[in-house]
């Protein structure tokens, strides 16, 4: 088994070396696969999980509404809003780090994100040794063999419409993972529900919550190589828009227990983000600004009865280099870190780091593509990916972000 490592990729310096971290600015909660995965009890006693109110800026008066006991937790951190907005933000002393459920504020930041900072991506090369897997007790299949991942054909929008990056900073840098968007029960056909990993919106027990999370739908829809990219313009990198989290949730157990390096809790490494546009859209959702969104099973089947998995992303670490979108079929094995938890779904797939947090697809009993995992961990070396099954506590945090807008 080769050493495992967190999906984090970073944004290349003038230098492009990979241990100036004050100097780089990472994108990609992805890079090569690493094991990035939260602690969390099976069953019904599972934390519901953690939850962030994220204050955006309105589209008509660029006004930040934020709720009174926000007000308050930002006072007792020492907090100015408008100060966050001109770069306070940047401000990452552990003491001031925003880490409990309630406490997330992600004010929209106009123009924050342009081309150049969404395009580049490194491997800061953080890699464990096996010895982060010895909690294999419970039922793990062999290693898959590798799968080659394939490109997907621009544009993006017409092969993989649900697929897009999660943009957002961390005290390393710049941060990048892949995402999808997901039905909304409480909006039939006008989602802006976003789903990803746990690790892509929160540090875990050595952290809090990242900051300025943004969600590009489609990014880089005609598939243009990087070299090309580097005068592009905004809406050629983001054609369906800039779409900022004002409010994600996370499991407790990723909040608790989640590290950087490490498997434990990979079978909770999931999260949910409700998004809205940096500019209007006419009043359209996400959903309808892209034309899709996928449903997501959380009673899929036991990982011997799934036939083929699909696994979409943005693979930041070398040989990819982040900009184009790429897929991996396979039939799942299982993995299991702890005996505790749920055993993940595995498969053979070259993806490296930056498609941390893209959707994991199978066929539900309907026909229908259906949400079943997404990916978590994996060896730096690449070779495969891992990623949770989607139960109960999964259902959770799915139901509660939706209820939070339900009447919005």
């Amino acid at each position: 088994m080769r050493p495992i490592r967190p999906f984090f990729a970073a944004r290349r310096g003038r230098s492009a070396r990979h241990t100036a971290f004050p100097s780089l600015v990472a994108v990609g909660l992805a890079t090569a696969l690493a094991l990035t995965v939260t602690a969390c009890d099976a069953g019904g006693d599972s934390k519901a999980g953690g939850e962030a109110s994220a204050s955006a800026s309105s589209a008509s008066d660029d006004k930040i509404q934020i709720p009174d006991d926000i007000k308050q937790k930002l006072r007792e951190h020492g907090i100015d809003i408008d100060k966050w907005k001109n770069g306070a933000w940047k401000n990452w002393d552990k003491d001031d780090w925003l880490r409990e459920a309630d406490e997330f504020i992600n004010p929209i930041i106009k123009g924050l994100w342009n081309p150049d900072r969404m395009r580049q991506a490194d491997d800061p090369d953080r890699g464990v040794d096996d010895n982060d897997l010895s909690g294999d007790q419970g039922v793990t299949d062999p290693t898959p063999a590798p799968v080659k991942a394939q490109s997907v054909p621009a544009t993006y929008h017409d092969n993989a419409p649900t697929a897009g990056k999660v943009f957002f900073d961390s005290p390393k840098g710049t941060m990048v993972c892949s995402a999808t968007v997901v039905q909304d029960p409480a909006h039939p056909g006008k989602s802006n529900l976003v789903w990803t990993a746990g690790h892509c919106v929160h540090a875990g027990r050595n952290g809090g919550w990242y900051r300025n999370i943004a969600f590009v739908p489609a990014y880089n829809n005609s598939g243009k190589p990087e070299a090309e990219l580097k005068n592009a313009t905004r809406e050629e990198i983001a054609p369906y828009g800039v779409w900022w989290g004002d409010w994600t949730q996370t499991s407790e157990q990723w909040i608790e227990q989640g590290s950087e390096t490490g498997g434990q809790g990979a079978s909770y490494d999931f999260a949910v983000i409700h998004v809205t546009p940096e500019q209007g859209t006419g009043g359209k959702s996400l959903e309808e600004t892209v034309g899709s969104a996928l449903a997501v099973d959380f009673d899929a089947p036991a990982v011997p009865k799934v036939d083929s998995i699909t696994a979409t992303g943005y693979p930041a670490a070398a040989p990819f280099d982040g900009q184009k979108l790429y897929q991996c079929q396979d039939k799942p094995g299982r993995l299991s870190i702890e005996r505790t938890d749920p055993t993940m779904y595995r498969i053979g797939c070259t993806m490296t780091g930056g498609s941390s947090g893209g959707g994991w697809v199978e066929r539900g009993s309907n026909g229908n593509p259906v949400l079943v995992s997404n990916t978590s961990i994996g060896p730096v070396a690449s070779g495969w990916l891992a990623g949770p099954r989607l139960g109960d506590v999964a259902k959770g945090i799915y139901e509660s972000v939706s209820k939070k807008f339900a009447n919005r």
